[in-house]
């Protein structure tokens, strides 16, 4: 039985850039620096294994070459996919940062074991983050990611428990 290849989602391919191939991606990491330090790529979710030739930052947005591909009728097919890495090649974090790939779909219950609903999303804010969450009447609100508010992140099970104050969630 062959081992179990896990994968690290670090951008959406949004679009083609020019006619020589190039895919334009939003990143999905903090460190940007991350796609210079690349071999190979799988992209879409049948996680097709590319070559990294070489990248550049263009306004918020990485502009990748994949050394397979010179054409953009080559890479049309990828818009809308997600590029992932191999779980090795991921970077290594401080205490209390995630993955946001790891933390969507986490489960979010109060301290008293309400269930609040689902992580969507993360939206990355200059003073700090917060979560994206779906609540389980399939409302959307946030709570900041600050300690004040967040008590316990389990990747392994998906489980976040939040300490709210009043009116914070809807």
């Amino acid at each position: 039985m062959g081992e179990i290849v896990e994968f690290v989602i670090i951008g959406r391919v949004v679009n083609t850039q020019g006619i020589k191939g190039e895919i334009k991606i939003e990143p999905l990491t903090n460190d940007l620096n991350r796609f210079s330090d690349l071999a190979d790529v799988y992209l879409g979710d049948n996680k097709e294994k590319l070559t990294y030739e070489k990248s550049r930052l263009h306004k918020n947005h990485i502009i990748m070459k994949l050394k397979e591909y010179n054409n953009i009728n080559d890479v049309l097919r990828f818009k809308e996919e997600y590029i992932y890495i191999h779980e090795d090649d991921k970077v290594e974090l401080g205490e209390d940062e995630f993955f946001i790939s790891d933390l969507i779909g986490s489960v979010v219950y109060t301290m008293d074991n309400e269930k609040i609903g689902i992580v969507k999303d993360i939206y990355e804010g200059i003073a700090s983050d917060a979560y994206i969450i779906e609540s389980v009447d399939g409302k959307e609100f946030m709570i900041p990611a600050v300690k004040a508010f967040i008590k316990e992140v389990n990747i392994n099970n998906k489980t976040i428990f939040v300490d709210p104050i009043d009116g914070l969630i809807p």
